[in-house]
């Protein structure tokens, strides 16, 4: 079994997504102690905004095609992704973006048929670490500029993962003990998923 592991946050060691998806992968592993793991840091070696010149390519790609393969490669051969993704300005980072528009290739994870587009992806287990300085659930007045979990379950559910799993950090801008608290929140609910 395989689990790919991406972070997406530009804070190193400060970030509360970093800890909250290690005690996502640790959760899973401790059912599973054989899942291979692979790790990818989109803040360390990020992957270049889209163009046609980065498209996914076959065995005779260039340097930016290949790279571009590599990502999807590891996309399709994971049967769980776990994903931190820490809100900026509203919505997901940057160089979470551009992984994902490696992830979302038609032919791929999604095709086209007559009654419209069909996901290909559905198969996997997909588990989402977010964090947001502010509180913007769904009962909250700033719940309409929230722009990460809406827009990952679009994403995800138009490659046919229906049901992804988030954990949710918010109000961690508020004060130290709203960080806290909440960090602390979100760990126990990664350490009481259910294993791979």
């Amino acid at each position: 079994m395989k689990l790919l592991h991406i972070d997406s946050s530009i804070l190193g060691e400060s970030a509360a997504t970093r800890p909250i998806t290690a005690a996502i992968v640790d959760a899973l592993k401790s059912g599973a102690p054989s899942l291979e793991v692979t790790y990818r840091d989109l803040a360390a070696a990020p992957l270049p905004h889209l163009t046609l010149g980065h498209m996914p390519g076959d065995e005779n790609a260039s340097p930016e095609q290949a790279e571009s393969q590599a990502a999807l490669d590891e996309f399709l051969a994971a049967d769980i992704v776990v994903i931190g993704a820490p809100m900026y300005n509203f919505t997901i980072p940057s160089q979470l973006k551009s992984w994902l528009d490696r992830v979302l290739i038609a032919g791929k994870t999604f095709r086209y048929t007559e009654n419209g587009a069909e996901g290909l992806a559905g198969d996997k287990r997909v588990i989402v670490a977010v964090s947001r300085g502010g509180l913007y659930g769904p009962e909250t007045p700033s719940a309409a500029a929230e722009h990460v979990e809406t827009y990952l379950r679009a994403a995800l559910g138009f490659i046919g993962v229906t049901d992804p799993e988030f954990i949710i950090a918010e109000g961690l801008k508020l004060s130290p003990e709203a960080y806290d608290a909440a960090l602390s929140g979100a760990l126990k609910q990664a350490a009481q998923l259910k294993p791979a």
